[in-house]
């Protein structure tokens, strides 16, 4: 009786898990099959499950403005890709760069009001995007960073900071201090204890994070649409492109769609193992 109560309880389990996989994956194949339909077949009623796949969508995005008899891409889809490897890579490097220091200091160091200082930055994750769009946009326009590469980079730092400095910090406060202390007594300054012991013990979780930082920055929209106009514009908000008043060019915006999403899907699977590690890192710490 209890094996098969154990056994109904597996199934029902695994019912569920196979339900949530086909929830998200489902739309993702339907989106790669959208994107190797030919103009007639993506507008098909009711919607083609077998068809005569092409890559014309995916040769439209890279080779510019093409007209057909049923369609036209209107988009610049290389420089947008080349905008959004610029934007989320500069963002990505400018929070290692500060944000692995801020890190350290919130694990090592003890000063007056270190934990509030250290959730006002995470509540900067909290907080809207679009409740300090406005301000950002005027002063943008004032100070000549709208439509620039460094301005779309310090404003990504909203997304990209918050998240590297708080797992960081929970790598950085799992390494015992007597590696450090045993560092110092050898001679070493505190940049070089710092350098040879903390950085690599704690270069998996900044791995991690790191990828994960430039995968936010990736596809972030909201500041693409507002703070950037067409020499700047990112792959996500280029997408917008293939809607018109005339039409949706829904085989080459799943194309374009399939090529975002490509890249982010594949850092979250070559780190989640880290990123796990990283997240669960001093959660039972006294």
């Amino acid at each position: 009786m209890n094996r098969g109560r154990i056994n109904w309880g597996k199934l029902a389990a695994r019912l569920v898990i196979v339900g949530y996989l086909a929830f998200v994956v489902l739309p993702l194949i339907w989106l790669l099959l959208m994107s190797l339909k030919g103009p007639l077949d993506v507008m098909a009623l009711p919607p083609k499950i077998i068809f005569k796949p092409t890559l014309e969508n995916y040769r439209r995005l890279f080779l510019g403005t093409q007209r057909s008899q049923y369609e036209v891409a209107r988009t610049d889809f290389p420089r947008a890709l080349l905008n959004t490897v610029i934007v989320a890579g500069g963002a990505t490097v400018l929070s290692l760069v500060t944000g692995v220091l801020a890190a350290y200091a919130f694990a090592r160091f003890h000063f007056a009001g270190k934990e509030s200082l250290a959730f006002t930055i995470l509540s900067l994750r909290f907080a809207p995007a679009l409740a300090t769009l406005i301000p950002t946009y005027a002063l943008y326009r004032r100070i000549g960073l709208y439509n620039t590469h460094i301005g779309l980079i310090l404003i990504s730092q909203v997304i990209s900071m918050p998240l590297l400095i708080w797992v960081v910090r929970s790598y950085i406060e799992s390494i015992p201090i007597e590696c450090e202390q045993a560092a110092l007594v050898d001679g070493y300054s505190w940049w070089g204890a710092f350098r040879i012991v903390v950085l690599p013990l704690a270069s998996p979780g900044i791995a991690a994070t790191s990828v994960l930082a430039f995968v936010f920055c990736w596809n972030n929209f909201i500041f693409g649409l507002f703070l950037a106009a067409r020499q700047t514009q990112t792959l996500v908000v280029a997408t917008l492109a293939f809607i018109s008043y005339e039409q949706v060019l829904w085989g080459q915006m799943a194309a374009a769609s399939v090529m975002t999403v490509i890249p982010a899907m594949a850092f979250i699977f070559m780190v989640q193992r880290w990123l796990v590690r990283g997240l669960t890192f001093g959660a039972v710490k006294a």
